[in-house]
Formats: structure tokens, sequence, C-alpha cells
């Protein structure tokens, strides 16, 4: 057995063992258990990185890299087998093999493989913590698959390839995104003439779209800290020495679906351009492991001319087609902007398009304040409606791999307002009225959503009450926890009727109508208001699901928001006893043994999205995933940081949940970029290994 482990070290590690070594990197573990990785190149940096990301959630990073080896459903069931479908779907392997000796550079090749090897030593040194048999040794190429596969279900591929499987095909974007913050100011908008960012994605607290807290430092120019998603190879939003970025979702048109015209008699022919075309076929093998027992369960694909199609269970076809699998280049954009000095070769880093789907969010020490929404948008006909489903009997709505350009892209920089914001809301609402751009100048068939939501009116009533806002100030706008007057979601354009309600036409819901009618919006842990609107906003949401409805706009019946207030005071009633329940009783923080009360509550700017768990009660499972404010100084560059739980996943570790009051409480822990300082609050140092 000792021999097999041996054999199985040496044949995972010693291609790469020999260019990396890991005597070479340092690992600085600060009293949050955060690593600090620094080594002479770049590339031993990402071995670092991986090693010390598999140390603190090993299990994480690998379900990022089972459905590319079609593994997910072996290890998660029917669930995992879904996203192993996805994959095959989106041509993720084919795609990122055809081009990946030639879209991406052979210094960033160097960096993907490195990673790579990290990972793969610690499964050879760590064999009892792999999750499926076979799934290492990985390369650089299944670590870019994972960026492929991660970019084009942030595209909205996730949400539709499920309508078209289910049959429910109406294009709608999902009624509860999840969504992010992003806030600029400038000088001219700040007290005391320094550049401030938050950087607040909204992402799950857990999981593999959970974010990952590590400082990154390489002799090659690398010096970064900020959070990655487990599993990937550099920071994804964080903060350099000269500048900082973060993300949110744009929701931007970023995926085409046709409805092919069928044969009535004649299989897989379909009708395009006056003739009758025949679909390719193929099977795919899935497997999934169902109590115990492994299964082979197969689902057939067909490609026509406009991209993979899948049958419904409706019985129509669909062909779909994504922007974001042309690409393979988002992995090196985003290293590109870890290692940028200034704003030049930041927005050079951008401008490839390869991280094609997000709103990007900047400021810098030169007191620039950035903002565009990134998109990789072929060049579509006009004359058809790219919001809907697609006519599939014409070569005219099949676009070719010809993209827009950056340059013809919303982007904002510097507006005399001082600020910018981005909360999932249009781009074109992005600072003060008059310095807004005009959707006329923008190509309208990128389909940049026009609407605000509850936490972008929110945060303009708040910037725009004093000319200049105090660091203080900024956070406490970053932790509000109020609901705009009025209420406003994307889901329901009259949410606000649930908040007028009239107790005397409804007798049985008197007392819960009154408590909402005489709501201050606030959703504190005493606040009694708060549960009752928060645990109606989740009924009226589960009944649409219910319904296979996922609309944008929704108009709320009063007998439907009626109906969930009742659901509401029977929940109340049931698991506490009592209508009359604050906030941090019904809703909770948790991690193992720890509850904590728990503020917030969807589309407040501090979001908190919560699941039901146990008695009666709701778990924080989404909403502030990561906080990071940044200040520009004279004196350097300023952070501080939070996340939910704290840096390892292991239950036995100090920093298991460590971070949890401190994020309770709106309380940020103080970063550094200094070496010196950071050696100076060491826990541990040590090498790979």
């Amino acid at each position: 057995m000792r021999n097999q482990l041996i054999l199985f070290i040496l044949l995972f590690t010693l291609p790469l063992f020999s260019q990396i070594n890991p005597d070479k990197i340092t690992i600085i573990r600060d009293q949050w258990g955060v690593p600090h990785i620094y080594a002479k190149t770049d590339a031993e940096v990402a071995y670092g990185l991986a090693w010390a990301s598999a140390e603190d959630d090993f299990e994480t990073i690998q379900e990022t890299l089972l459905p590319i080896r079609g593994k997910l459903g072996i290890h998660e069931g029917v669930k995992g087998a879904v996203l192993d479908f996805a994959v095959q779907v989106i041509d993720v392997n084919p795609i990122v093999d055809a081009k990946y000796e030639t879209d991406i550079s052979p210094e960033f090749r160097k960096i993907a493989e490195a990673y790579a090897a990290g990972m793969n030593r610690y499964a050879a040194l760590h064999p009892k913590e792999v999750l499926v048999k076979d799934l290492f040794p990985v390369d650089g190429k299944d670590v870019v698959k994972s960026y492929v596969l991660a970019l084009t279900l942030l595209s909205g591929a996730a949400t539709d390839l499920g309508r078209i499987v289910t049959g429910n095909i109406s294009l709608f974007e999902d009624q509860t995104p999840m969504g992010s913050n992003a806030f600029a100011l400038n000088s001219k908008k700040t007290s005391d003439g320094q550049t401030y960012l938050a950087i607040n994605p909204h992402q799950p607290l857990e999981g593999a779209y959970s974010w990952y807290e590590a400082h990154l430092v390489s002799e090659e120019g690398l010096n970064i800290l900020g959070a990655t998603l487990i599993g990937g190879m550099h920071v994804f939003v964080g903060v350099n020495e000269n500048l900082a970025w973060t993300h949110t979702v744009n929701h931007a048109d970023m995926m085409d679906v046709y409805k092919l015209e069928m044969h009535r008699f004649e299989e897989n022919k379909y009708w395009l351009d006056g003739k009758w075309e025949t679909l390719e076929e193929r099977n795919v093998k899935l497997k999934v492991k169902v109590l115990g027992v492994k299964l082979g369960v197969k689902r057939k694909l067909y490609r026509s001319k406009h991209g993979t199609v899948i049958k419904s269970k409706n019985g129509n076809y669909y062909a779909i087609r994504f922007p974001s699998n042309h690409t393979v280049g988002g992995a090196e954009q985003w290293y590109m902007m870890n290692k940028a000095k200034n704003f030049q070769e930041f927005k050079t880093a951008i401008s490839r398009l390869g991280v094609c789907t997000t709103n990007l969010m900047y400021a810098d020490n030169q007191d620039n304040i950035f903002y565009a929404g990134l998109g990789l948008f072929p060049k579509r006909n006009p004359k058809y409606d790219w919001q809907n489903v697609l006519p599939g009997y014409t070569s005219e709505v099949i676009w070719a791999s010809d993209f827009h350009s950056f340059e013809e892209l919303v982007q904002y920089h510097n507006p005399p307002s001082g600020y910018l914001s981005n909360c999932n809301h249009s781009p074109f609402e992005a600072t003060t009225p008059e310095y807004n751009v005009d959707p006329a100048t923008i190509n309208s068939t990128f389909g940049y959503m026009t609407g605000n939501n509850n936490r972008s009116l929110r945060y303009h009533d708040l910037i725009n009450e004093k000319e200049k806002i105090s660091y203080d100030e900024f956070k406490k706008i970053k932790f509000d926890t109020k609901w705009h007057n009025p209420a406003h979601v994307y889901s329901f354009t009259n949410l606000e009727l649930l908040l007028n309600l009239d107790a005397k036409k409804y007798p049985h819901l008197a007392e819960c109508i009154t408590y909402l009618n005489d709501w201050n919006r606030e959703t504190d842990i005493n606040n009694i208001g708060a549960t009752m609107f928060n645990l109606t906003y989740h009924y009226l949401h589960k009944d649409l699901n219910k319904r296979g409805q996922f609309p944008t706009t929704y108009e709320l019946k009063e007998s439907e928001i009626v109906t969930a207030l009742g659901k509401t005071k029977k929940h109340l009633k049931k698991y506490f006893k009592t209508i009359k329940v604050p906030l941090g009783e019904a809703q909770q923080h948790v991690r193992g043994k720890k509850s904590i009360p728990s503020w917030g509550g969807p589309n407040v700017l501090a979001a908190m999205y919560g699941k039901p768990n146990r008695k009666g009660r709701f778990k924080i499972f989404a909403g502030e995933s990561y906080v990071s404010l940044v200040r520009f100084a004279e004196e350097g560059v300023q952070i501080e940081t939070i996340v939910p739980y704290g840096t390892s996943n292991h239950k036995d570790s100090p920093h298991y949940d460590d971070q949890m009051e401190m994020y309770m409480k709106h309380e940020l822990k103080k970063m550094t970029l200094n070496k010196d300082e950071i050696i100076k609050k060491a826990e541990r140092t040590y090498h790979p290994e």
C-alpha cells in the first residue's frame, strides 16, 4: 500500500515538481488564517495559492473540477449530473481543447499548469480527501475549463437551460437575483479628498461560488489582496498598491435561444432558409450515484447550424448560442488585471473582453473612478427581437464570431458628480441624471437592463443627501439595511401594496397588516415588521416558483399578497406561538453549532437571503459574501475586509467561524499589503507540504 501511495505521488507530481520548488514558496497565515503567499515568480505564487486554498477547502475546489470531468453526478447524484450535462451543452471541453494553445499566452499557461500542479500535489499527499476516483491529476486546461463553465453560467445560461429542459421557455430573468453592489467615489464627492471603492459581491456564502480571501505577492510584480472564487488561480475582486476593482452581474443579453421548426414526419429535420436541414445527433452519457449505486444515464443532444439543440419536455426543439463560450480568455484577463499598475494598463486588460458578462467598477490612487458594463456582444441583426425566443427558420439570426468592441460598451470615467454605482440595476443609472449615459447612444441588441431596484434607489437617495461624504458615512451607506419607500424589486412591480393593505378588509390578518403598515422599513434584528415582510416575500416567490413563473416584472394581485401573508401568520404561530417575532429570532447566521441573530433581507443594500432551516427558522445562505472597503490616501492604500465565517472550511480550525461575530456587527478587519506588518501578526509561516 505504501509503495502504491509513493507511485501515486510521483505520477501526479513529477513533471511539474521539477519546475516548481515548494521550498521557494512562503505562505504566511495571519491572525485570521488568511494566506499571504510570497514567491519569486507568478507561477510559484499560483502553486502556493492552490496549496493554501486546498488546505482550507479542498472539497469545494474539487466540486469546481468534477463537472469538467463529468463526475459531479457521481459525487452529488442527480443535482450534480445537471451540471455535468451543462458542460456538454456548452461544449466546454472541445472549445478549450481547441483554443488553449492558440488563445492563451505561453506565460499564462505556465501559471495555469502551476496551479494545477499545486492541486495535484495536495491530492497526492492527501488521498483520503479526494472525493471521486480518477479526478486527479488535472492540468491547466481543466482549470481554464472551469472558468469557461462559470462565466457561461453567470451569463444566464443556467436559468435558460432549466427553462428549455422543463419546457417553460418564456425568456425572463430569474425573479430573485442575488446580485452585488459596487460603489466608487473620488475626491469630488469625499470630504477627505480620498478615493473610495466598496467591493461587495452578493454570492452564496458557501460552496462552489463562495469567496476565498488571499494575498498574492511575487517578484514579477504581483502584490494584490482580495477574493477569488474557490478554485480560482488569482484574485477576482481586490486591490493592489495602485488600484482596486470589483464586479456585479449586469444581466445583459448574453445568450440566444431559437425555436426550431421540425418536420412533422421525418426525424431530426429542421427548416432553415427555405429547405430542410438535418440535426447532428449525439448521445451524452452521464454517471449518477443514487442510493450508493452508480448508474449510467443517456441523454440526447443535437446540433444545428445555430448551435447545441435540446429537445424540451414539451416536445419542442430549442437551439442555444452563447457568446461567452467563444472565448477562453477570462482567466488570463483577470491575471492581467491583478498585475495592472495604472488605469491605462487596467483598461487594456479589460478591453480583451474575456471576462465577458459582468459590470466592472474601478478606483485608483490617481483619483480615477471608472465603470463599464462588460459584455462579449455579437453583431446581431437589429430587425429581430433578441430579448425573446428567436425564429429558427432563418440564418439572419445566426451570428458569426464577430463581436462589438470594448469602446462600444456603456462606460463612465470620472463623472463630475464624483460617484459611480451599480447594484445590478441599469448601467444608464450609474450616477446623477445629467451625467448618465444616454441609452440611445448604445446598441439596443446588447440588451442592457434599463430599470432600478430597491438597492439602487436606496443608494442614490443616501449618496445624494450630502454634497460630500465622509468615510464613516460611506461605510454606513454600504451597511444600510433599510427598504426604499416605495419598495421596488424587479419581480414585483407593486410590492408596496403589501405594506398598504386595509386591516378592516381582512380582519383575520388585521394584526399582521398593522405591523406591516407601521413598519419603519428597517431590517435590524429586533424588528418585528421585518420578520413579517421577509417571510411574506419568501412565500410570494415560493408560490411563483411552484407555478413555474420567472418574470422580470409581475403585478401582484391583492389576493396573492393576502394568501402569502396568511401563510406567514400560520408559519409564525406554528413555530413561535406568536406573530410578534423579532427578525433575529426568525433569521440567523449559522455555521456548525454557532448561530447568531441576523439582520437584513433580500434587496436591501446589505442584502441577506435566507432559506428554511430547522424549527421554522431561516438560515442565511447568500448575500454579503465578501466585503472590502478600499481607500486611496496620501499614506497609501487602506483596506478593511470581512467574510461571513472564516478562512477555513474545517470544523476543527479556529478560523472556521472566527469572523462571524464581527460580520454580524458590521465590523471589518484591517488588512495590509505590507509584508513587515503581516509578519508582525503572523500566526504561522511555512512552505507548501
